[in-house]
């Protein structure tokens, strides 16, 4: 495949996402227009694959390019690919050789969501980072992340630091040229190839010198006499540790800390050798040791998930509150991800540690440490959970919403349902949703009263179509009568809002998809009203390809 041929390829496949992004909206998983698109799909990446690794697409605001060519532009605000990443941070996407049809519909159904007339509770960003794609990798613009007020000030203090050290740097050197004769040199040009031996052979040079010293290190302590002998052969081992945490090698700390704890196992060992190896298994979960992993986390350098859960596994419950503090500080998303994971992984040893982070200023820290409590599934999060629904962050209060309904405790009704009456419209979302996680039928009694009520009526198309989405999670009779009976209501008085309910009682019966409801459907379809019309042709198509 020559280049002129990669970059049509490219554009058919952007011109087929452009497509499904439109088709999976309109029809269900099951229908075989649906399927036939997402197979579609696949084969135009399957094709590319076929003589490429990888394909990279680089976003601005109206264009995408492929290496360095333009394959899509659009100059338009609707139906604008380009501008539906760009606008929420997106920078660069990248789709593996690997990638799975699964992986690919997920991927679909996200940019498929209408994020401009739609509430929803997260941007694409959010929604791919929870997704944690295998062969879908994402590059953001980390300035668009968080509404840090100092960023502006920081960004350009940041610039002027730097112009200072290039200066410096600049004058040191013309300094140093001006007293020396300059002399002519031939240098050798080296290849891409040949830099990445010399930087594989250096890293494997030191790899190895690194574990023999450990060997020799753990040797020495085992054939210790006396107390000075321990202390020194330790007092190594902290600097290996150290060192290695510094070159960001968790595979020598973690052979460390693995021989320290099988000396700590094993029950030759004695009281003293145990006294003193715990030291340095101590040693690797300080806070100076902590700081260097952030460090190195935030360098953007590769790291190995199984080395690095390896590690987390090691640590004590006292590390929580440093990682806590690490990740108000940390400056990339994928560091902040991999600190996530490391609370979700040692927070279940101590869910009250966890949830004192829930008292920082700051909103985008209380909101990931609610994430972690979610994600941890602790029932006895709930009573924490609880006093962040009153946050003043509406991010904050739609994850402990969020939060409280997926861990399912019949105390979190009460302030589930209090939520609904939220003065911002994605908060009383985020709670109707909850609710249906909840899957009660005390919660399913909620949703419906809130619906029958006057004042609901009076709300936004958009916010009354999601709780009926919402109700569609208990596909009961009892359901299915409602729906009818709202189908069936006249009213000589706010007919276009009885009209809008109407219209949500069909979408609702095409979500639940029961085929009953098709002679109603039928003659709503004829409405004068054109929502209500256009809602139940839709419906009508949806149960008949339901099959």
């Amino acid at each position: 495949m020559d280049f002129s041929e990669e970059t049509k390829a490219v554009k058919d496949i952007l011109q087929n996402l452009i497509k499904a992004k439109k088709t999976l909206k309109m029809y269900p998983q099951n229908n075989p227009v649906y399927l036939k698109t997402l197979e579609d799909s696949y084969e135009k990446f399957r094709s590319f694959f076929e003589y490429k690794d990888d394909l990279t697409l680089k976003i601005k605001q109206n264009t995408i390019s492929y290496d360095s060519e333009q394959v899509y532009s659009n100059p338009e605000r609707e139906d604008n690919l380009a501008l539906l990443f760009f606008k929420d941070g997106l920078r660069e996407l990248t789709f593996k050789k690997g990638l799975k049809k699964e992986e690919l519909e997920e991927f679909l159904r996200i940019i498929s969501l209408d994020f401009d007339r739609e509430i929803l509770d997260d941007d694409i960003v959010t929604l791919l980072w929870e997704k944690d794609f295998q062969n879908i990798h994402h590059v953001v613009d980390e300035a668009s992340l968080f509404d840090d007020e100092y960023y502006e000030t920081k960004a350009e203090s940041a610039v002027k630091e730097r112009s200072t050290e290039i200066d410096e740097l600049v004058k040191a050197s013309e300094d140093e040229l001006a007293g020396d004769e300059i002399k002519e040199i031939a240098l050798m040009q080296l290849t891409e190839k040949d830099l990445q031996m010399l930087v594989n052979e250096i890293e494997k040079d030191s790899s190895d010198k690194i574990e023999k010293l450990v060997d020799f290190l753990f040797e020495i302590f085992n054939n210790a006499e006396g107390k000075d002998e321990f202390e020194d052969s330790v007092i190594f081992m902290k600097d290996v540790i150290r060192f290695s945490m510094k070159l960001g090698d968790l595979d020598s700390v973690l052979n460390i800390m693995t021989m320290a704890k099988d000396i700590l196992e094993n029950p030759a060992s004695t009281e003293e050798m145990r006294k003193y190896i715990n030291r340095a298994l101590v040693y690797a979960g300080t806070e100076e040791i902590l700081n260097l992993l952030a460090e190195f986390l935030d360098s953007g350098a590769e790291v190995d998930k199984e080395v690095f859960n390896k590690y987390i596994e090691f640590l004590d419950k006292n590390v929580i509150s440093q990682f806590i503090k690490i990740l108000a500080e940390l400056k990339t998303m994928n560091a902040r991800k991999l600190v996530i994971d490391a609370l979700v992984l040692i927070g279940g040893k101590d869910i009250q540690m966890i949830a004192r982070g829930l008292n920082d200023h700051r909103w985008y820290v209380v909101r990931n440490i609610i994430y972690i409590l979610r994600k941890i599934g602790d029932k006895s999060a709930v009573e924490h959970l609880l006093k962040a629904v009153k946050h003043s962050d509406i991010r904050v209060r739609k994850e402990a919403i969020r939060a409280l309904g997926e861990l399912g405790r019949r105390e979190v009704l009460l302030t589930l349902r209090e939520c609904l009456d939220d003065p911002d419209i994605q908060v009383r979302i985020a709670s109707a949703r909850a609710l249906g996680n909840n899957g009660s039928e005390a919660a399913k009694k909620i949703l419906l009263e809130k619906i029958s009520d006057k004042m609901f009526m009076k709300k936004d198309f958009a916010e009354k179509k999601r709780f009926f989405e919402v109700l569609s999670r208990w596909r009961d009779d009892d359901l299915f009568d409602f729906l009818i009976k709202t189908l069936k209501k006249r009213s000589f008085f706010n007919k276009s809002k009885n009209y809008e309910n109407k219209a949500c009682a069909a979408y609702c019966l095409g979500l639940i998809g029961n085929k009953e409801a098709l002679p109603i459907l039928e003659k709503e379809k004829n409405s004068n009203n054109k929502l209500l019309s256009e809602h139940a042709y839709l419906t009508i198509k949806r149960l008949e390809s339901g099959q």
